[in-house]
């Protein structure tokens, strides 16, 4: 009988898995314990093994392509056998070929006065437009991540008379208030957006033509653009072409520049005139496209000629400006397994535990010398971070409170200490933890936060070394960090960011001295921890790290 492979969930916060590779393709043997594909998650890249021996019938995944953990991603079972029952019976199969007939067929039953509607709302064309002598001035696009306009105010009334530099309205977008041109002589004779009210972009904001004209076939079509008219110039000659466009632009020069407020802004900030730049919008209006896609080189190669033609008294009286045009560039990539879910858990953990940070000096200069005389008989070099991971775990053996979990209805109170280290890698940061930290020696807990960094950034964790912390560390001091505040990791109820440590003057005994301090700051969830509770974990943390010998007894 086929038998069903599916996406096999490889962590306690894994909700899909990317199909890195796979190691067998349809026909192949497999026996048990082979390995299939390679699997990313949102921690590792992982091995997918068959539990079963046959033959492999299907494959559902390509590689690169991301899956919910439980879906059908092969199927294996005896060669030659019929594997698509398998696959109906898991709701997996796609629609049959005879279903896709019937599919058509429903569509095209749909009635003919939908197409009718359809033909006749759409029944206006520039062509039209342009013969009634009518413009419809839209909800212009004024900023890149602008979709819709209020309108702030209107500067004109229904029956005034419209020039084409007059300002209609002041149009209030996510940016700025802006203002709106009708680009056209004539009488206004609609408006479709009250003061006050918004309009998505593109829509219909205001009609200008000839008075009297009727404008109901135009408000029927609603928002939706105009068709545009048959090209009946395209059969034309090149040279014909050519010579139109050559004299449309003479025209519009001779008049004015029609830009967009947008495109003029981002012109006068460019240096660019906007007479040497061709508009691809409606009328040959400039839009910022038009500005980010200009090449200068004309601009560029008249500003010589301009400056030498004028007089020398003006020469020396005017500085001249150097016009520069810059590119804008980025690259896009897609979002790992492993960055999905780092910024759907701590958006959660931010968003919903409610945080609160309390920071505290510590005096190090004990730490230093007790981690110099450590180091002379240690088997491992002993770190700061190893020092601080070992008395954040005799603290919280003395503050159950903090080494606790938020659980709804509950709060659990862990008895033992199981210490997150976070570590950095390079699609993310993943968090080993330090079992039974409490009892483990510095030598030890050193060797085994060193083997977590090196299998971390060799992606070779398995999800036994990243679940059940019970308390989280984050250093960056290695980094030249001062100090910081970190988001919690759940179901944890605290984290504890650790700073560099800091020459700076310190007071001893009535005199400015050299001293050397490390900042830590400590988020908790006030959910489940309080100020005071919080500060008494820290004062016992200063306590043993101003004083090390402390941390044998």
């Amino acid at each position: 009988m086929a038998e069903i492979v599916r996406m096999p969930k490889m962590s306690d916060t894994m909700t899909e898995g990317v199909m890195a590779k796979w190691h067998k393709k349809v026909g192949d043997k497999v026996k048990s314990g082979d390995v299939m594909a390679e699997v990313e998650t949102d921690k590792a890249t992982m091995d997918l093994e068959s539990y079963w021996d046959g033959t492999v019938l299907y494959i559902g995944v390509e590689e690169g392509q991301a899956v919910p953990v439980d879906a059908v991603i092969a199927v294996i079972g005896k060669e030659g056998e019929d594997y698509k029952a398998a696959l109906d019976a898991e709701g997996a199969a796609t629609p049959s070929a005879e279903a896709k007939p019937a599919a058509e067929a429903a569509l095209a039953e749909k009635p003919a006065e939908d197409k009718k509607e359809a033909t006749a709302a759409a029944g206006i064309t520039d062509a039209d437009l342009e013969k009634m002598g009518v413009t419809v001035v839209r909800m212009p696009l004024l900023s890149d991540t602008m979709t819709e306009g209020v309108i702030a105010e209107w500067h004109k009334k229904v029956g005034d008379k419209i020039k084409n530099d007059d300002i209609l309205a002041d149009v209030e977008t996510d940016k700025a208030t802006m203002e709106v041109m009708g680009y056209a002589d004539g009488t206004l004779l609609h408006i479709g957006v009250e003061k006050g009210a918004a309009a998505k972009v593109n829509g219909i904001i205001a009609i200008v033509g000839p008075e009297g004209t009727d404008i109901s076939g135009i408000l029927a079509q609603g928002d939706a653009p105009a068709k545009p008219a048959a090209d009946k110039k395209a059969d034309a000659p090149v040279a014909e072409s050519t010579s139109s466009v050559a004299a449309e632009t003479a025209a519009e020069s001779s008049d004015r520049v029609k830009a967009s407020p947008l495109a003029k802004r981002i012109a006068k900030d460019k240096g660019i005139d906007l007479a040497q730049v061709a508009g691809s919008a409606d009328g040959g209006r400039i839009i910022k496209k038009d500005i980010e896609n200009f090449k200068p080189a004309a601009a560029v190669a008249a500003t010589p000629a301009a400056t030498t033609s004028a007089a020398p008294a003006e020469k020396q009286a005017q500085v001249s400006i150097p016009v520069f045009v810059g590119e804008e560039k980025y690259t896009e990539k897609p979002v790992t397994q492993m960055r999905k879910v780092i910024a759907k858990r701590l958006s959660e953990s931010l968003f919903t535990a409610p945080h609160f940070y309390l920071t505290m000096s510590i005096d190090m200069d004990g730490a230093i010398a007790a981690r110099t005389k450590i180091n002379e008989y240690a088997p491992v070099k002993i770190s700061f971070n190893d020092m601080v991971l070992k008395a954040v775990a005799i603290a919280l053996k003395q503050h159950p409170n903090v080494n606790s979990s938020w659980l709804g209805d509950k709060i659990r109170y862990n008895e033992h200490v199981n210490i997150g280290v976070a570590v950095a890698v390079e699609d993310g940061l993943l968090v080993p933890v330090v079992r039974f930290a409490d009892g483990k020696s510095l030598s030890h807990i050193s060797a085994e936060v060193k083997d977590f960094a090196q299998r971390a950034k060799a992606k070779k964790l398995q999800p036994a070394d990243w679940e059940g912390s019970t308390f989280t560390i984050s250093n960056l001091g290695m980094f030249g960090i001062d100090e910081f505040t970190a988001i919690i990791n759940p179901p944890d109820a605290c984290i504890l960011a650790i700073g560099g440590i800091s020459q700076v003057p310190v007071v001893k005994n009535g005199a400015v001295v050299p001293g050397n301090v490390m900042k830590v700051t400590l988020s908790c969830d006030h959910r489940v921890v309080d100020g005071a509770t919080g500060s008494a974990f820290l004062q016992t943390l200063k306590a043993l790290l101003e004083e090390p010998v402390r941390l044998l007894v």
